[in-house]
Order: structure tokens, then C-alpha cells, then sequence
């Protein structure tokens, strides 16, 4: 019997096409919004920030007594101090602070006194042993951007971020019609000639780790109306349908002209194997994909094909498996007809990785439960030898390797503005980004540590960065892209009760600094040279925060009474803002990164005409020429 497949088309080339029609067809996910608690496991439709702050009252850290750290400074071994019952309130872990009170003595370094009174041995600085508000989240805060698959832990974030409710990509919900006059369901009794069908369980599965919701309809006969209905009612109900079995060339398959009567059939027929008699199609701007009978060859599809459809629906692509070189055991002959996945069993033997072919039988699943890993012959590839080095893709875990950018430095929220325009996009890479300071980033990039680095040193001279550049890589090593010009300025309570109109009112108010070797810290040591400003006379300048928002929530919970912080912070958190500067932000690269495409999606993204929008509604900002 003639086989008639439409195609024999090489994988890739039947994946671009099939690809670029659903889109064109509008094949995608839409939102809806679920409870918080209950988005474990779902994809955010956008990106999710904090309500409240994280804790939103400043609240113990310990059991203890809390107490006003002043009057605590003179107690040493040598001159212990008495706390009487009107210097100390009793507070256990997560209690409020009582009002008036600014620190927590351990009830470990309580020594009973009698009559309630406690001698101690050593004083606290203001806000020791408690959590200030903002300590893990602040308001306004970016918690996860568009596209983040929602962990226990995330949720959690969300939960305590005052996000009750949030917005998510609906999951596909996937229909699966089994086909055949000689299949019946599972049992452990078949008659001759019935066939277990199991393939449906199998893919049901794999659907759920695609983050799809599967719906099995009945056994449909190898009868084209009944099939033709069967498809008609998943169609109605679904997003896509898999219609198993039926997709080859004898007598009884009916699946390709099924559904290019309901539709367009694109490919049937690909240069692969197992896998070979797949038919890719589409009705109703939704994807139907008829699988081979043979589980082995089914499962390649879903794993080689399916599984990209449903990441396309999230708009995502394809993960990728990690590839390991090892030895091959066993000579491979192939065909130059197709594209052949090997199943094998890898295992380590003398400091080599070797691989043993397994059964190649597309009808073989066993195959694929005790494979570790696969072996792909390439079309234009007639096998390999004994001993020849091979690439092998794992089915297994060994060490999960992420496409991660790492950005260092200084704090802005426009670096989660970046990451998250990116996840719209599909990037294939996340954007993990830490708040060290600018110095950190110098030392960072220096250690080999990150890709690149946002920095805004202020030099004596009043210019931004060249000169630590030159001074921190005289022999080069690093390169300054132009970030955005952003505004700095003293961020004070709303309505400025307190009458700041400069910098120097800050020595008599309670500030909060940034952390040594950020750049706003570094900033607020040049302001205090230039108007003869010892540190000593600041209240607060100990008082570190390693982001603006931090300082930001401090001064809205009523902490502190003014910070250096930029505009956009300010602004989040409703407070008055005096500028100050208007500062240089750069990007400073590793020079051997310079061209990695991660690192140049960031920037490109970072010039796009919809970062120029963020940041025009963050406020504050000017990109730079």
C-alpha cells in the first residue's frame, strides 16, 4: 500500500510554519484574575507589585523590652545601667513597637533587678532588634514581572506584599480524542487483538507539566463522522486538540482529511523518527495536532512539537534541554531520510560519560522510561561509531542550567521596568538584578561576578563615572553605556512638616543614609563636604538602606524624616521631594560581555519607545544621548 503523506518536512522548517499560522491566527492565552493563594503554578499575565509594605509597623525582632535606645547609652560592664519599669515596655517577637520607643533589648541580656526593674550590661542603637517597615517588602515594589511562573514562595511574597488578587494567563485547556476500533480502556483482562489505551494518560500528563488542563473525551471508532464530530465538540469546548491515533497512511486514518475539512492542515508528515506521521493543523484559530498511534512516536511530538504550541499560548518560547557530551557505547546506523531521536541509558564509568542506545522501536515505551537522556541523528548524519563522542539531550535533571543576565550595582526600579518589558517580549532570558551600590558594581565586574553593573559615582570634580573607570580599569576590562539622566533629591514626609528647603537642614531632622559605597551615599558625603557638614551631626547617618524605596518607606511610615533617594521613589510613596542633582546612571559592562545578546536586548529594551513611556509615568528620568 502507497503511503500518501503530504509532507516529509525537517522538523524545524514544519515548526517556523506551523508557528507563524497560529500566530497569525491569534492563537494565545487570555487573563483572568485569581485569588493569590490559589495561583500556585500559574503564569502572571503582568507584573505584580507590592500594596503595603512588608512588615507594614515596625515591629519586634525579638522577645525583650522595648526601650528608647538614648537612654540606654551609658551601660557597659564597668557601669551597668538600671531599666525601671516607666524606661521599658515588655514586647515579644512581632509585637508592635510602642509608641515613643525605638529599639529592643534581648530577654537574654536581661538581668532581673527585682520590683521590675532590670540591670543590662550594654546599650542599643536606635531600631536594634526590630523590623522596620519595608525590612523585606516595600510598597510599590515590583515583586515578580510579566511571565513569572508563581511558587509557593512568590505567593507568599504577594500575599504579604497586600496582593490578594492577581491577574494570570488562563491555562489552555487541551482536548484529547483517542481513536480506534481496537482500543478500549485500561484493564487488566484484554481480549485478542484489543489494544490498552494508555497513550491518553501519557499525554495528559505531559500536558499538565506544559501547564495545560487536559479534557479526555470518549473512544471515538475509526469512522470519519464519528471522528469528525468528536473533533467538532473539542473545538467548542477547547483551545487545541490532540487526536491520537489515525494520523498515518493505511486504510482506517482519517485524521488529516478530518481536520482540513474543519480547517487547514499545514503539515502531515515529518522527517522524523519515531514521529513521522504527525499531522499539524488548524480550526477555529486553534491548533489540532493528530499523534501517531505509537506511544514512543507520540510522545516525540508532544515533547518535540505540543510542547512549543503550549508555549507559544503563554508567549514564551521552547525550553530547551540540557545537553551533555558522552561516549557512545554502541555503533548507530541511521537514515538520510529523517531526523532519528535515540533513546539511551548514560552512566559514568572511568571519568567518562557513556551512553547505551536503548530500543528503537516506536511502539517501545518502556524505551523512554528507562532512558536517561536523547541522542539526536541528524538527517544528513548516517549514525556513529563505537566510541565517537555524542551530544546527548537529558531527560533527566542534572544540574539545571538557566539563561540568567546578572545586573549589579546600584538600586533603580527602572532595571525591574527593563526585565519586565523583556518577559512581554518573550525574551529567552531572565534578568537577575542585585542592590550592592555602585562601588559594588566596580568590584563585581572586576571579580567577574556580573554581566554588567549600573553605577552613578560622583567624582570631585562633579562628573559622573569616567573617572572611576579609569581609575578602577586602567588597563580596561569594562565599558560605560549611557543609561538615563535621573533626578536626586531629599525625599521628605508629605506636605513637608518640618519645613525642609535644603540639604543642609538635614542636621536637624532624623535622616536615613544608603549604604556605604552606593552612589546616593556617595552623593550625600560630597553635599556634606561642600557645606562643611560634619557627619557626626547627622541623626541617622548610620542609619543605612541599601534601595531608594527602603529609605522611601521609612520616611512614609514616619522612621525617619528625610533621605537622598530620586524622584520616582518619591513619588511612589506620596512624598515631597526636593531636588537636589540631576545625575548620570550608567551602565558599566565587562568588556567580554559587551556583545552578548542578552546584554544588548537590555540595553536596546532600556532605548525602546515603551521603556520612554514607563519612565515618563515613573517620573524623574531623561534617557541619555
Amino acid at each position: 500500500m502507497k503511503h500518501n503523506y503530504l509532507n516529509n518536512l525537517p522538523l524545524d522548517e514544519a515548526k517556523a510554519l506551523y508557528t507563524a499560522h497560529l500566530h497569525a491566527a491569534g492563537f494565545s492565552a487570555t487573563a483572568e484574575t485569581v485569588r493569590t493563594a490559589d495561583a500556585n503554578g500559574r503564569v502572571l499575565a503582568k507584573a505584580v507589585y507590592a500594596k503595603i509594605c512588608s512588615p507594614h509597623y515596625n515591629a519586634s525582632a525579638m522577645d525583650g523590652v522595648a526601650v528608647r535606645a538614648q537612654d540606654t547609652f551609658t551601660a557597659s560592664e564597668h557601669d551597668p545601667l538600671l531599666l525601671t519599669p516607666d524606661m521599658y515596655r515588655v514586647v515579644d517577637t512581632g509585637d508592635p513597637i510602642p509608641d515613643g520607643f525605638d529599639a529592643v533589648i534581648m530577654v537574654e541580656d536581661l538581668i532581673d533587678a527585682g520590683d521590675g526593674a532590670y540591670t543590662i550590661l550594654s546599650g542599643v542603637h536606635p531600631w536594634q532588634n526590630v523590623r522596620q517597615v519595608g525590612e523585606d517588602i516595600c510598597m510599590g515594589d515590583m515583586i515578580a514581572p510579566t511571565g513569572t511562573a508563581l511558587t509557593p514562595a512568590l505567593c507568599g511574597a504577594m500575599l504579604a506584599g497586600g496582593v490578594t488578587m492577581v491577574d494570570v494567563l488562563r491555562r489552555p485547556l487541551v482536548g484529547i480524542i483517542p481513536t480506534g476500533d481496537e482500543i478500549v480502556p485500561p484493564t487488566d483482562a484484554p481480549k485478542t487483538g484489543e489494544i490498552i489505551e494508555f497513550n491518553s494518560s501519557v499525554f495528559r500528563g505531559m500536558l499538565a507539566e506544559y501547564n495545560a488542563d487536559a479534557t479526555l473525551y470518549p473512544i471515538t471508532p475509526d469512522k470519519k463522522d464519528a471522528i469528525r464530530d468528536a473533533l467538532q465538540t473539542a473545538l467548542d469546548e477547547c483551545d487545541a486538540v490532540l487526536i491520537s491515533a489515525g494520523s498515518s497512511a493505511g486504510r482506517d486514518d482519517y485524521t488529516s482529511e478530518i481536520i482540513a475539512s474543519l480547517g487547514t492542515v499545514l503539515v502531515h508528515g515529518l522527517a522524523i523518527k519515531p514521529g513521522k506521521p504527525a499531522v499539524l493543523g488548524e480550526a477555529l484559530g486553534k491548533p489540532v495536532i493528530g499523534l501517531p498511534g505509537y506511544p514512543v512516536s507520540a510522545i516525540v511530538v508532544m515533547t518535540e512539537v505540543v510542547a512549543g504550541v503550549l508555549a507559544q499560548w503563554y508567549g514564551k518560547t521552547q525550553n530547551t534541554q540540557e545537553t551533555v557530551q558522552a561516549v557512545l557505547g554502541r555503533k548507530i546506523v541511521s537514515s538520510l531520510k529523517y531526523t532519528e531521536y535515540v533513546r539511551v541509558a548514560l552512566g559514568r564509568l572511568g571519568g567518562k560519560l557513556l551512553a547505551s542506545p536503548l530500543s528503537r522501536g516506536a511502539g517501545v515505551i518502556t524505551s523512554f522510561t528507562k532512558a536517561d537522556g536523547i541522542l539526536t541523528v541528524p538527517q544528513n548524519c548516517e549514525g556513529y561509531e563505537t566510541g565517537e563522542t555524542v551530544p546527548v539531550r537529558l531527560l533527566r535533571p542534572a544540574a539545571e542550567i538557566e539563561k540568567t543576565l546578572i545586573v549589579t550595582g546600584s538600586h533603580d526600579p527602572l532595571i525591574d521596568e527593563v526585565a519586565d518589558l523583556l518577559a512581554q517580549t518573550g525574551a529567552p532570558f531572565r534578568v537577575s538584578s542585585t542592590h550592592v551600590g555602585s562601588m559594588g558594581a566596580i568590584y563585581a565586574l572586576k571579580g567577574g561576578l556580573a554581566h554588567m553593573g549600573a553605577i552613578h559615582l560622583l567624582d570631585e570634580n562633579g562628573a559622573y563615572n569616567e573617572s572611576y573607570i579609569k581609575r578602577f580599569f586602567p588597563d580596561g576590562g569594562a565599558v560605560i553605556e549611557k543609561g538615563v539622566g535621573r533626578m536626586q533629591g531629599l525625599m521628605v514626609a508629605r506636605g513637608n512638616p518640618l519645613h525642609i528647603k535644603d540639604f543642609t537642614d538635614i542636621r536637624h531632622v532624623r535622616y536615613v543614609n544608603r549604604q556605604r559605597g552606593a552612589g546616593t551615599r556617595i552623593l550625600c558625603d560630597h553635599l556634606l563636604r561642600e557645606n562643611g557638614i560634619d557627619a557626626a551631626e547627622i541623626n541617622g547617618y548610620d542609619n543605612e538602606e541599601y534601595t531608594h524605596t527602603a529609605v522611601a518607606a521609612l520616611i512614609a511610615a514616619g522612621n525617619a524624616d528625610a533621605g537622598l533617594g530620586i524622584y520616582s521613589a518619591a513619588k511612589m510613596y506620596g512624598l515631597d521631594f526636593i531636588p537636589i542633582c540631576r545625575e548620570t546612571y550608567d551602565f558599566l559592562i565587562a568588556e567580554d560581555c559587551a556583545d552578548d545578546p542578552m546584554v544588548r536586548a537590555f540595553l536596546d529594551t532600556l532605548r525602546s519607545a515603551a521603556c520612554r513611556e514607563c519612565l515618563a509615568r515613573m517620573g524623574g528620568y531623561s534617557l541619555e544621548d
